[in-house]
């Protein structure tokens, strides 16, 4: 994950009103106390949920859900086109709340995971995403999520104009699994 004074950083969405909170994977792997700062800047302690690492996402639930969440309202992935706006909302190296912009790039893009699983249909966008921006929400212009933002350095380890989305078709399938059960049986082939 992004290594920050030996805890990681990372971005995430809240899902629904329960308090479930959408993050990669990666952000939260080896965790054994996970806290969620939110907007107002309240650090909330946080549980993990469940865990599907092939599609490197994961989600918590808050340990207390405030009345005012305001759940994300989600888009889908086949409406998407190249060309069309994007904006990546997260905290890059640790500066909360920034939102950058920018188009998809490409669509139906392969994008290996740290399990050596492949993520496919996955979305590419010039929109910058670096490390920290982990985890966070790919939102189109009337701020449906569409993707989750997953930075994976580049040769530089800086954002080099290539950031990646889990597509939300993807998110959609996986997220409602883990709150109910913990976990997604991992299907197909391949």
């Amino acid at each position: 994950g992004d290594q920050e004074s030996g805890a990681g950083t990372g971005s995430g969405f809240v899902w629904d009103r329960a308090g479930h909170i959408v993050t990669n994977n990666h952000v939260i792997e080896g965790a054994s106390e996970i806290g969620v700062v939110l907007d107002n800047g309240r650090m909330i302690p946080a549980k993990l949920v469940g865990q599907a690492p092939w599609a490197d996402l994961a989600v918590l639930r808050l340990t207390v859900a405030p009345d005012d969440l305001r759940p994300i309202p989600v888009g889908r992935s086949k409406d998407l086109v190249v060309g069309q706006a994007v904006l990546a909302i997260g905290n890059p190296f640790g500066l909360s709340g920034t939102l950058t912009t920018g188009i998809i790039s490409a669509l139906d893009r392969r994008l290996p995971t740290p399990t050596g699983r492949i993520v496919t249909g996955v979305i590419q966008t010039d929109a910058a995403i670096n490390p920290g921006n982990s985890g966070g929400p790919l939102i189109d212009s009337a701020g449906r999520l569409i993707g989750v933002n997953t930075a994976i350095a580049g040769p530089s380890g800086a954002s080099a104009g290539v950031g990646f989305a889990i597509p939300v078709d993807t998110v959609n399938r996986i997220v409602p699994a883990l709150i109910r059960d913990g976990r997604v049986p991992l299907a197909g082939i391949g």
